[in-house]
């Protein structure tokens, strides 16, 4: 296996250091917003130098789920670290109509990174849901009621945050203090290993934290796709759909008209003719229905279309009586025109004032 990895020459230790190099420099950058063009080209150029190299490693089988740590070379332990190193290049892409997509995608390079430790004994931990073996969800679940929050996950999830701080400042510490001899060329085997266990190790924390996050966002947009899609789904007519019937006032005669319409510009006037032909064209009312309307003797409303409820004929028969004592009404409103024609307004209140 070692010839093998030796046989590809430096183009895959080439690759991985490129991704190493470009990671590190966008962990370190000033720049005040990760969308600027200057960092998201260096994200593309780490991906493409990290999944060359990921490609060349399964064409080499490095690694195998058959053997053990030991027989893994320490010059090839490096390389274990390219799926945790994919998954955060990929959290750094800015593209929001790809978001959902890119934390599936860094989830599962997360997971895969996770899975290749395990199997190889490195690191004592829980694999997120979505592992075989762990729970056959595939993806995350959503959080439950959180009217009543699970007391001991929180407290267990929040210990083991604490550990895992711990432990990756105690690493972190470790890295620091080997780096500078084994980047050098001046360490020995035994140290390269360890460097780079330590190295794996570090990422299994980064990993762990990184799929939480992932998990908490991932149920955020999926509640926000699904509020969407319910409310772009079907529904009834618009009310814009609807035939909108103008306001008017429906007279018994063409006199009736006139008076009415004089007191009301704004408001069309209508007689009962008129509105019955209306009707008639749009199909209401047939010809039938027109005989002894508002006549003596005549059905109580004979306008009313075919099946009308009783509630309606109810209502049309009222509007009928009423409209018998209209000349009623209409001598008084003319009176008390006529009346405020002669008398000025307040005229009434002056009555008995000193």
């Amino acid at each position: 296996m070692m010839a093998e990895a030796g046989a590809s020459g430096p183009r895959l230790a080439e690759l991985l250091a490129l991704g190493r190099r470009l990671w590190d420099e966008l962990e370190a950058s000033t720049e005040p917003s990760s969308g600027a063009p200057a960092v998201q080209d260096k994200v593309r150029q780490g991906l493409d130098a990290l999944q060359r190299a990921a490609a060349m490693v399964a064409q080499l089988e490095l690694f195998s789920e058959n053997e053990e740590l030991e027989e893994v070379a320490s010059a090839d332990l490096k390389y274990m670290l390219l799926p945790a190193l994919l998954g955060a290049l990929t959290l750094k892409q800015v593209d929001l109509s790809r978001r959902r997509e890119h934390l599936e995608s860094a989830r599962e390079h997360f997971l895969r990174f996770l899975k290749l430790c395990r199997s190889y004994g490195l690191g004592s931990f829980q694999l997120p849901p979505g592992v075989s073996g762990e729970e056959e969800s595939g993806s995350p679940s959503a959080p439950g009621d959180p009217a009543q929050p699970n007391l001991v996950a929180m407290a267990v999830s929040r210990t083991a945050k604490i550990e895992r701080y711990k432990q990756k400042k105690e690493l972190e510490n470790k890295l620091a203090s080997m780096s500078s001899f084994v980047e050098g060329g001046t360490a020995d085997e035994d140290q390269i290993r360890e460097f780079y266990i330590l190295q794996i190790q570090k990422w299994i924390g980064t990993s762990l934290e990184e799929i939480e996050s992932i998990d908490q966002e991932l149920v955020i947009l999926r509640s926000r796709d699904a509020a969407r899609q319910a409310s772009a789904g079907p529904r009834g007519p618009s009310r814009s759909a609807r035939v909108v019937m103008k306001p008017f006032i429906l007279t018994r005669d063409a006199a009736q008209a006139r008076v009415f319409g004089a007191g009301y510009p704004g408001l069309p006037t209508m007689t009962v003719d008129d509105w019955y032909e209306q009707r008639r064209r749009q199909g209401v009312v047939s010809s039938t229905h027109r005989q002894g309307f508002g006549e003596p003797g005549s059905p109580p409303c004979p306008s009313a279309p075919a099946g009308a409820s009783d509630e309606e004929l109810q209502k049309q028969q009222q509007e009928t009586e009423e409209e018998e004592d209209d000349e009623e009404a209409l001598r008084k409103a003319r009176d008390w025109d006529d009346w405020k024609d002669t008398h000025p307004r307040g005229y009434g209140n002056r009555h008995n004032m000193g």
